[in-house]
């Protein structure tokens, strides 16, 4: 009966660990937990460094950009709700603040090549820098890698997270918006 007992709690134990890996990711042999839409960063945090070529075939680093505030877009053709969104990040964000020097906004499109990203920044009618995430390297720095998108991060002039968003709510929007107005002093 003991043995049946310790086979029961082994199973349970396992069948506990493997419910929390969806959680979690692994990387270089460390492990990050998520928040519950993905995100591995926090407010507060300093943004995690890349380095990305944009579609103009310039390249871009974060720690570059300190002094100004960044607004990262993760974002990809196939998907629906970025479609739905960008439109919005053009008009109401990057058509209002591109002519500032203090700020940027940086389209960073998940794992596709050049020329499908560039295509796909011509059709959803957006004009801000788009780059590319081969592998999604640069997304695995800020949420696990198979959370889905779209996602807004937004950084300060210091290099620390101020704002993250998940999907589209227009509310949730509306704050990035505000956010990014009052640090820009609008």
């Amino acid at each position: 009966m003991k043995r049946k007992t310790n086979v029961f709690y082994l199973f349970i134990f396992l069948f506990l660990c493997t419910g929390t890996v969806q959680s979690q990711q692994t990387t270089n042999l460390q492990t990050v937990n998520a928040d519950e839409v993905g995100y591995i960063v926090k407010v507060g945090d300093m943004a995690p460094d890349f380095k990305m070529e944009l579609t103009d075939g310039k390249s871009v680093t974060l720690s570059s950009l300190k002094g100004k505030i960044v607004m990262l877009q993760f974002t990809a053709s196939w998907c629906g709700v970025c479609r739905k969104e960008m439109p919005f990040i053009e008009k109401d964000i990057w058509q209002k603040h591109k002519d500032n020097n203090d700020f940027i906004l940086l389209g960073i499109d998940r794992d596709e090549p050049l020329e499908k990203v560039i295509e796909f920044g011509k059709k959803v009618g957006v004009t801000y820098p788009l780059g590319l995430d081969p592998g999604g390297d640069i997304f695995a720095k800020y949420a696990l890698r198979k959370a889905g998108i779209t996602r807004n991060v937004l950084i300060d002039r210091d290099g620390r997270i101020i704002m993250l968003t998940r999907l589209f709510n227009e509310e949730e929007f509306n704050s990035l918006v505000k956010e990014i107005d009052k640090r820009l002093n609008y």
